[in-house]
């Protein structure tokens, strides 16, 4: 029996379907086929033309809303202006909330519209040498759960600690107790509450300065185990390229032991090879190092930030007095006074210097904190030094006085635990 050859479902004479294999253009097809136009559904397969289009699957369809009778995009409405703190709760309630929270929309969303919150995040050596850390909520003043740091961190010596994208905190080089310098780079993400691994740093380094410019984290001198142990070598670190690359070398090797960042400079002091004090800026723009000598440096000792664009320090040990470097005359000639000195303690010792919501925000080695509101002494407010402090503390983390006082005895306590790195996130 002769086949039944079928009619072609779409006309040949207006679609270029069906046009040999041979011709790739369109153009290159309609001068084979004359009277020839575009398929209306360029996209479909020579050799199959269904008779009927299956409705598009909607994934929305099969699952469950968010929140019962509302549109999605009203739940979300709702779920970005959840605390923070309750933030881990909502993970547990179903998978849908659980990859709501997982990515960049749900954070971006509270970034967009002015809710994100800061936290302070503390890292701490304790008397065991072993690193720790916690998390503080300074709005309702609540300590908070963290995953624990990665083994190859728990021990380490001499590492750097930077924020990027405002959510991603790094930790880079250091030295292992076992392995030495190390390159190794991880970061933690406050949107995720996970670890991840990023790219290893170009060269082997400890004790180093490291900066935050334009969202690029900048390395530079430091120590290294080899032959050569002071280190001259910087590099920078673009997280939209997820590379390292190399940067001008420093004038001179420098292990860095303070450094700012002040009007998109990057200042830092420390000690030469010859346990010399030397003082260079790096200006990102030229790609250059040079000596400064200037009053700014003269006067600059201690633990330093900016806040509204004007230059903070420590003044003394417990960080209950503040200098302010006054540009038009070069030097720190303001001073911004608590009037509440706590002690020359190794525990009641300032740790660490930050912006927080505008504030400057003061941590110290017993887990408490300071806050001043710098920016009512910057518009001249008629309040005294006094008034611009607030002292808040986390619950179970402040040690009293005599507490300090019994651990500061000889014989008690040798190694005592103290700060490493603070930095501040926000989700």
């Amino acid at each position: 029996m002769d086949r039944v050859i079928q009619p072609p479902l779409v006309d040949t004479t207006a679609c270029l379907c069906r046009v040999d294999a041979g011709l790739k253009t369109v153009a290159g097809a309609k001068k084979y086929v004359p009277g020839t136009k575009l398929c209306l559904q360029p996209d479909i397969k020579p050799s199959i033309h269904p008779t009927r289009q299956k409705p598009p699957h909607d994934r929305n369809s099969s699952q469950s809303p968010l929140l019962p009778g509302l549109p999605d995009d009203l739940a979300i409405a709702c779920l970005i202006r959840v605390p923070r703190n309750e933030h881990r709760k909502l993970r547990l309630v179903c998978k849908r909330w659980y990859r709501l929270l997982a990515g960049n929309f749900f954070y971006s969303l509270r970034k967009n519209l002015g809710i994100s919150e800061e936290w302070i995040y503390v890292m701490k050596k304790d008397r065991d040498r072993k690193i720790s850390w916690h998390a503080f909520d300074p709005t309702y003043q609540l300590w908070q759960p963290l995953p624990p740091i990665p083994k190859e961190y728990s021990e380490a010596l001499g590492f750097g600690c930077a924020v990027l994208s405002g959510c991603h905190l790094y930790l880079f080089g250091g030295k292992d107790p076992v392995k030495g310098s190390m390159r190794r780079v991880i970061f933690y993400s406050a949107r995720t509450n996970k670890w991840r691994r990023a790219p290893d740093m170009l060269r082997r380094r400890q004790f180093f300065g490291c900066c935050v410019i334009n969202n690029c984290l900048y390395v530079a001198g430091g120590e290294n185990e080899g032959i050569h142990r002071s280190l001259r070598s910087a590099e920078v670190y673009d997280p939209n390229k997820n590379r390292w690359s190399f940067i001008s070398d420093m004038s001179t090797a420098m292990v860095p032991i303070i450094g700012v960042v002040y009007e998109g400079k990057w200042f830092l002091k420390g000690l030469g090879s010859h346990r010399q004090v030397l003082t260079e800026v790096y200006q990102p723009e030229t790609d250059s190092w040079c000596s400064i000598h200037d009053g700014m440096v003269a006067g600059w000792r201690s633990l330093s930030t900016t806040v509204n664009g004007h230059l903070y320090a420590l003044d003394c040990k417990d960080g209950c007095k503040l200098q302010v470097y006054d540009e038009a005359t070069g030097s720190w000639s303001k001073q911004i006074d608590g009037k509440m000195h706590l002690g020359n303690s190794k525990a009641l010792e300032a740790a660490a210097l930050l912006p927080l919501n505008g504030k400057l925000c003061i941590i110290r080695n017993n887990m408490s904190i300071s806050l001043v509101d710098v920016l009512k002494s910057d518009h001249g407010s008629s309040s005294t030094d006094e008034h611009l402090w607030e002292t808040i503390a986390g619950k179970g983390h402040f040690k009293t006085l005599m507490t300090n006082f019994l651990s500061n005895l000889p014989g008690r306590n040798r190694f005592k635990s103290h700060i490493v790195h603070c930095q501040v996130l926000h989700a």
